[in-house]
């Protein structure tokens, strides 16, 4: 089965800059707005124009007050046409890849079922590596934890044991 050139053009690397604000990891200033403005064009949205020309909100307490970060600047978020229609998108995207998944499963389950088994096998390695690390990290974090609580034990005898001396006559 030859891959879908839609799906062959997902899996290659780009190397664009970083981008600002993300939705759903994507870019909202350089492809959710102008997706849907170009969707909006071929009439398979209709986003409003307020939505795609001030994608971003202040974000409002109940009470109407601006909500404020941790970072003590205001907090912004996506107008909310604009984001349902990201999450639209988001939930097709990812049936699209499941529907691509079930394709390849039904015409070449043998092919898939040996990739599956291929990988299993190479990640073996990896998983014990893994468990052995952690194996080792968390005994050395008992024992270091057991040492603070013994030497805080002992502090706190040596604290205690002048007290409990018995008084002279």
């Amino acid at each position: 089965m030859k891959t879908p050139k839609d799906i062959a053009a997902l899996v290659k690397p780009t190397h664009k800059a970083p981008a600002a604000r993300r939705v759903w990891s994507v870019d909202l200033d350089n492809t959710w707005i102008p997706f849907f403005m170009a969707t909006n064009v071929t009439g398979a949205t209709e986003l409003p124009s307020e939505d795609l020309g001030a994608p971003l909100r202040l974000a409002k307490a109940k009470d109407g007050s601006v909500r404020f970060g941790t970072n003590g600047r205001p907090t912004l978020r996506v107008a909310p046409g604009l984001n349902d229609a990201i999450t639209n998108v988001r939930v097709n995207f990812i049936a699209g890849l499941q529907t691509f998944t079930d394709s390849v499963i039904k015409d070449d389950k043998d092919g898939y079922q040996a990739q599956v088994r291929n990988a299993q096998k190479a990640g073996q390695p990896i998983i014990a590596a893994m468990q052995h690390d952690v194996d080792e990290a968390v005994m050395a974090y008992t024992a270091a934890r057991l040492a603070q609580a013994s030497a805080a034990v002992e502090e706190a005898e040596h604290i205690v044991a002048p007290t409990l001396e018995p008084a002279a006559a």
